[in-house]
């Protein structure tokens, strides 16, 4: 018995200390680390959140970041952790009807009820903030950075840098196997669509552990099974910013539709490019307003319709070069050949005139050229023949896509014997069809692209070089520069015939129908064009390039229904072309045009811009970063009148 009473103390020392030990592990588990054991305890589910890369940039020849990117912040909601009673709750947080909420829910839900689906995006500050008071009464909802577009002040470049979408049902389809979700924007036009591959870059993914009630637990196996993201190529440019903001400043001052293309002869490089009607592309950038895209597709004007590669026009008398250059090398006429101009020229039972069917006299090719004469080229047609015709417009790409890089090109129309059989039948047609042609006028379509390329082609001495936008790119994954290449091709036209055309076009700008090109210290060489329009007044051309001996700028004007090339268009040309020559500093970056007119000459005055000079490199410039940058890194037929 006293053995038993003196083990007492030692067996109850051992249950108290057992006891303790168990409490204190106890205690160690429930509050030092509830965290980490209870959500391996209790979770039954790990959810993948998909991370979206930050778009590659866009960098012109001067490394000026032109297309950026900068915080972007959405609300996403997990269908299969969210509470639907909530709903209306949360529509009230973030500010949108809880119709369009429950819509948004139900897709997700739809598609896949475990994976994160976008019910809002670019909120604003008061909604972000009041939703992440209140997030953690809202299992399943995330609030997410991510990134929109930013666009360099004062500059539009709609129809060049193109606008983003949300993924459509049907483009889902198509790219499943490209790991693009619902949520996903992707390229939709211009350059964001052509280089969508490149510019997308690649999605990194963050795995957390969830438990039951859907509250986020921990991170799974401690972040070490996240995948990082990668972010999209930059795109170098061959536009000049500065010129491009000109270009879109000088079009719209007309207050009409058009188009101009502006294009380094030496390479095929675009310098600019610029579409009339053209929109604020903010309109697309992160949510777009309802309204706001109603106003767009139902403007009668389309602004979306990008008409430097999409519309189809007679080129008029800008084409008169290519018929000269036929009966030249096929020795049809000699150019130094008269013809007597009495203004108007016959051909069976139809009369066709020049403009205001003035005659010019006895006139050779030259004379033809600067002054415009129709009737020297109804009559030089017939000398040179259509087969001829057709054959030497398309050397220069004519009847065919340029290859730019831009979608939606179309190829216009070249006529040609083959073209006029199947239309009209064989022996059904005459030559009395051609006549138009030799004007340019008639069922040839040319787009502004195109005529772009013509007139570089011409101003680098037959060789043709396919239009591009991009020079290269920066590859993230290496870090290295990779530079495109483009075709060049030269043409089976010997240099003296090129020496001859320059110097008519330079004539032009002297003396002829285009002198409101001319520039005391550039030597301009040009070629204006009218080109009849059934539905209203003509629209104006204007193709040119400078300096005439060594030209570093070809750019081809359209202004829809205008009137006369050499009054509206040339004007255009002639600012483009000194800037592009002489150098200058940035138009004010208001985001607004800063053009005014001088006087009524239709002159355009630019006071905005003065000298500087201005460098061409042939490797990829530096970007230079605009200040606060802003990106969010990774977390979670016609009539035969013409000039």
């Amino acid at each position: 018995m006293d053995k038993i009473q003196r083990g007492t103390p030692l067996v109850s020392s051992l249950v108290i200390v057992v006891f303790v030990v168990l409490l204190g592990r106890l205690f160690y588990i429930q509050v030092l680390n509830f965290q980490e054991l209870g959500s391996i305890s209790t979770t039954n589910s790990i959810r993948r959140l998909w991370i979206q890369p930050p778009r590659g940039r866009m960098i012109d020849k001067n490394g000026i970041v032109m297309v950026d990117n900068q915080p972007l912040y959405s609300v996403k909601i997990i269908p299969a952790e969210f509470n639907k009673s909530k709903t209306r709750y949360l529509a009230r947080l973030i500010r949108i009807p809880v119709g369009e909420l429950a819509d948004k829910i139900e897709k997700g839900y739809k598609f896949n009820r475990f994976t994160a689906t976008t019910v809002s995006k670019n909120i604003d500050q008061i909604s972000m903030s009041r939703l992440s008071e209140n997030l953690w009464k809202l299992p399943g909802v995330l609030l997410e950075a991510d990134n929109k577009r930013k666009y360099r002040p004062g500059l539009y470049g709609s129809h060049l840098f193109g606008y983003l979408r949300p993924i459509g049902k049907e483009q889902l389809e198509k790219l499943a196997s490209d790991d693009y979700s619902p949520d996903d924007k992707i390229g939709y036009s211009g350059l964001e669509k052509f280089y969508e591959d490149r510019l997308s870059g690649q999605k990194g993914a963050r795995f957390e552990m969830i438990n039951p009630l859907g509250k986020f637990a921990g991170k799974y196996n401690d972040g070490n099974s996240d995948i990082p993201v990668i972010r999209g190529d930059d795109l170098y440019l061959c536009i000049d910013s500065g010129l491009q903001q000109l270009t879109e400043e000088l079009l719209r001052k007309t207050g009409k539709s058009g188009a101009v293309v502006a294009i380094d002869p030496s390479t095929g490089g675009v310098l600019a490019l610029a579409s009339a009607p053209d929109y604020d592309l903010e309109i697309f950038n992160g949510s777009t307003e309802k309204n706001e895209w109603n106003k767009i597709i139902g403007s009668p004007q389309k602004p979306l319709f990008n008409r430097t590669v999409q519309a189809v026009y007679p080129p008029g008398s800008i084409y008169k070069m290519v018929l000269a250059m036929a009966a030249i090398e096929e020795k049809a006429m000699d150019p130094s050949t008269k013809i007597y101009d009495s203004g108007s020229f016959t051909y069976g039972n139809r009369q066709f005139r020049n403009h205001g069917g003035h005659g010019l006299g006895q006139v050779d090719m030259t004379k033809a050229i600067v002054q415009s004469s129709n009737v020297y080229f109804f009559n030089l047609i017939f000398k040179t023949g259509f087969e001829n015709w057709t054959k030497y417009g398309k050397m220069f790409g004519f009847g065919e896509k340029t290859g730019i890089d831009l979608p939606g090109e179309r190829s216009g129309l070249l006529p040609s014997p083959a073209y006029y059989n199947k239309r009209y039948g064989i022996g059904k047609w005459t030559k009395g069809n051609t006549i138009s042609l030799a004007i340019g006028q008639g069922e040839l379509g040319t787009t502004p692209v195109q005529l772009a390329s013509y007139v570089a082609a011409i101003a680098n001495n037959g060789t043709w070089s396919q239009p591009h936008i991009v020079k290269g790119y920066r590859d993230t994954e290496t870090g290295k520069y990779v530079g495109l290449s483009y075709e060049q091709r030269k043409l089976p036209i010997s240099d003296k015939t090129f020496v001859f055309i320059k110097n008519a076009m330079r004539g032009v700008v002297l003396q002829g129908t285009g002198t409101l090109a001319n520039i005391a210290d550039i030597t301009v060489a040009g070629k204006t064009g009218t080109a009849q329009n059934p539905h209203g007044q003509d629209h104006a051309w204007f193709i040119a390039f400078a300096p005439l001996d060594h030209p570093k700028i070809a750019i081809a004007v359209l202004v829809e229904n205008a009137g006369y090339g050499g009054s509206i268009s040339a004007p255009i040309a002639r600012e483009l072309i000194k800037y592009a020559i002489k150098g200058g500093t940035l138009p004010t970056r208001t985001g607004k045009p800063t053009v005014k007119p001088s006087d009524s000459s239709g002159t355009v005055n630019t006071d905005s811009i003065s000298t500087a000079p201005k460098v061409q490199t042939d490797t990829p410039p530096v970007p230079h970063e605009p200040e606060d940058n802003g990106t969010v890194e990774p977390q979670s037929e016609g009539a035969t009148n013409d000039l």
